[in-house]
């Protein structure tokens, strides 16, 4: 396989400004060379709903024309005449993660779209080996607290940073679940 593990980030703030050095993050990331950024967008979101994008990439101009805007193709956005994705399934066909959905009215998210090259020798072994991507996910500071890998206090000032990214962590949990659920019960 020619690309390694792609994972779609969505990063939630309080406030419009998402500037606090995450242009430049993202960027020492690329030259690191351990991920690509394949493209990042900020989403503002207004007390009505209203949505506002805005680029964040730190493409170079020939990975931005031969990628184009990945992420707004994923979660359905139309970026600057590029349509969202239409062909095949994409991140907001029914039943699966709404992406915009989930961002709090008043409020702003970053949605980095990362392809994670240190992960490639491993998900080719695991290929070789016959095996699969059954789930996946971030853990929360409630389940790093209960394991004994954050302490009360940490778990706090993390709950106090994310509260709502905390809320959607455990949403996304049990829908990865209920369709571990439904695919298990389909074998039966």
């Amino acid at each position: 396989m020619t690309i390694g593990p792609v994972q779609l980030l969505v990063l939630g703030f309080r406030h419009a400004d998402l500037r606090g050095g995450i242009v430049e993050e993202l960027e020492r990331l690329r030259r690191s060379g351990a991920v690509r950024v394949i493209d990042a967008l900020a989403v503002y979101k207004d007390a009505a709903g209203a949505i506002e994008v805005e680029d964040l990439s730190t493409l170079t101009t020939e990975e931005a024309v031969e990628l184009g805007s990945r992420v707004g193709a994923l979660v359905g956005l139309a970026i600057e005449g590029e349509p969202g994705m239409v062909a095949g399934r994409s991140l907001d066909d029914a039943g699966a993660w709404d992406v915009i959905g989930e961002i709090p009215r008043d409020s702003a998210a970053a949605l980095i779209l990362i392809e994670h090259h240190w992960a490639v020798p491993l998900r080719d072994a695991v290929v070789r080996a016959g095996g699969f991507r059954a789930a996946d996910g971030f853990v929360g500071p409630d389940d790093l607290l209960e394991v004994g890998l954050l302490n009360a206090e940490e778990a706090r000032a993390w709950h106090d940073l994310g509260g709502a990214a905390t809320r959607v962590a455990r949403r996304t949990r049990r829908r990865a679940a209920r369709r571990v659920s439904r695919r298990t019960a389909r074998r039966r």
